[in-house]
């Protein structure tokens, strides 16, 4: 059986479709620039496993949480900071991006429990300021940034 580069096993599935999901597959895979259809399902199958994971709640995942705020809100980044700071062990790291006029959108890099980052992000979104959030999850995690014996 045929090896990718990461060394996992390659299997063969036959996939029958509409000929409008076909030209649909087609569209994707030329506008997204995937090498292969079946390089675009794969895709698709790791990000629709991914959604079903994070709404089962118990299975720890990384993401990032996408914030868009008025920062002239007197009170939004004490907010943001407090509960940022409350979720220490969930948030990695933060990059603030200023945009016209007071919005700013800032990128939260998390790990956790798939509904504790859920929570973390309600608590964030509901913040006075925040005009809109995306939570983006993925099974695969980040390794961890101080391996125990010093390595």
């Amino acid at each position: 059986m045929a090896k990718n580069d990461g060394n996992d096993s390659l299997k063969r599935v036959t996939v029958s479709m509409t000929e409008e999901t076909f030209q649909a597959l087609d569209r994707v895979v030329k506008e997204r620039g995937f090498d292969s259809r079946s390089q675009a399902i794969s895709e698709m199958i790791h990000a629709q496993a991914a959604q079903h994971l994070s709404k089962i709640g118990s299975q720890v995942m990384a993401g990032t949480l996408s914030l868009v705020y008025d920062e002239s809100k007197s009170a939004v980044l004490r907010d943001l900071s407090r509960i940022c700071r409350e979720h220490v062990t969930e948030v990695i790291s933060s990059q603030h991006i200023l945009l016209e006029g007071d919005h700013v959108l800032e990128v939260i890099l998390m790990q956790g429990p798939a509904k504790r980052l859920r929570d973390v992000t309600n608590k964030l979104v509901t913040c006075k300021g925040v005009k809109s959030a995306n939570l983006t999850l993925t099974p695969n995690l980040i390794p961890p940034l101080h391996a125990k014996g010093g390595k």
